[in-house]
């Protein structure tokens, strides 16, 4: 019988490299490449087919770009407009990266796919649950928190029990040695573009300047579009005062930047809707668990209460900072992801 064919997400950078060495020791191996809005897609679709040159695999490249408008690009600019903080990189892992990227490259018969994220994947009983990665400075568990059974079923993380030193080593070992200090985008379409002008560009009609009030409705200064703010923003306020001002929500339906000072911005309890638990493992009323509000949040201690059928509330103990709608909670169980929810 023949090896397994993997398909591998790659990008041109170290750990897609890394996976590509690592799985064709013992899988046939398959490069796939997605075009999307990369502003230097060029560039790196050079740098893709180097690598996968000096691999000795074959390269496929997927033009997924109407489809990344549609469902990333127009989620991104909408959240503004409404308001909210968007988190694209969790959405479009989801969507496109192992939603249309992996159908397009399942449907040419491979076996799995793989990617360079620092997570791991178990399997008890037939469920397929999500992990952190070993490196806890690199673990991309959070922005991975919403993919379906079906999506790990079929998905490998060769880099989910290494350390990012040793992912450097071990593609120098094989002459790559001009990886080191090149960290990928955190947001691939913005390139060196704000989120103001790219969602300028996008909205050109809807700029809607608008007031600044604090939390008892007095105007404070003028804000240039409410897409230009997010909860916790301190600089671009333009109000002066003794001390800092904060902003602290923001009233899409008003069209008005609410701004408090530090105080403001803690809170015991939020809501989350458009809950997905793994394998239905639902959380108990009495238990605490670890919930990150944002990828960069280290995590707190917290309890999950029920409020409706897709809706939760969640309780720390020990008051947040800047809880931001939009952004997604996800609530892990020492290593493994339990849930998540969009933020209200």
């Amino acid at each position: 019988m023949g090896k397994k064919v993997i398909g591998i997400a790659m990008s041109g950078g170290v750990d897609s490299t890394a996976c590509a060495l690592l799985l064709q020791k013992q899988y046939q191996v398959h490069g796939f490449f997605m075009q999307l809005a990369q502003p230097d897609f060029s560039e790196q679709l050079r740098r893709v087919k180097e690598v996968a040159q000096r691999c000795g695999i074959p390269l496929q490249v997927i033009d997924l770009r109407a489809q990344f408008d549609d469902k990333i690009l127009n989620y991104f600019s909408t959240s503004y407009q409404n308001g909210r903080t968007p988190n694209p990189c969790m959405i479009c892992n989801r969507e496109i990266k192992f939603g249309l990227f992996m159908d397009a490259i399942l449907g040419q018969g491979v076996d799995h796919v793989a990617t360079g994220h620092y997570a791991n994947i178990t399997e008890e009983q037939g469920c397929f649950l999500l992990r952190k990665g070993k490196d806890k400075n690199k673990d991309q568990s959070y922005f991975l928190a919403r993919l379906t059974q079906n999506q790990l079923a079929h998905t490998l993380f060769p880099l989910g029990e290494m350390c990012k030193e040793e992912v450097y080593t071990m593609v120098e070992e094989h002459g790559f040695s001009e990886f080191r200090g090149q960290e990928s985008q955190d947001v691939c379409f913005l390139g060196a573009s704000s989120v103001g002008d790219f969602l300028e560009k996008r909205m050109t009609s809807q700029k809607n300047e608008g007031e600044i009030v604090n939390q008892d409705g007095r105007v404070l200064g003028r804000h240039n579009g409410i897409y230009n703010y997010t909860i916790g923003q301190r600089r671009g306020l333009g109000i002066s005062d003794s001390s800092p001002w904060y902003v602290v929500a923001i009233d899409a339906l008003a069209n008005r930047v609410i701004v408090g000072k530090d105080d403001a911005l803690f809170r015991n309890t939020i809501d989350i809707d458009d809950v997905s638990w793994s394998c239905s493992r639902l959380p108990h009323p009495d238990r605490d668990y670890q919930v990150r509000i944002r990828y960069r949040h280290q995590g707190a201690t917290a309890r999950l209460s029920q409020l409706s059928e897709n809706r939760y509330r969640i309780t720390f103990p020990e008051k947040q900072r800047a809880v931001t709608p939009g952004q997604f909670a996800v609530i892990y169980d020492k290593d493994l992801i339990l849930g998540s929810g969009e933020i209200q």
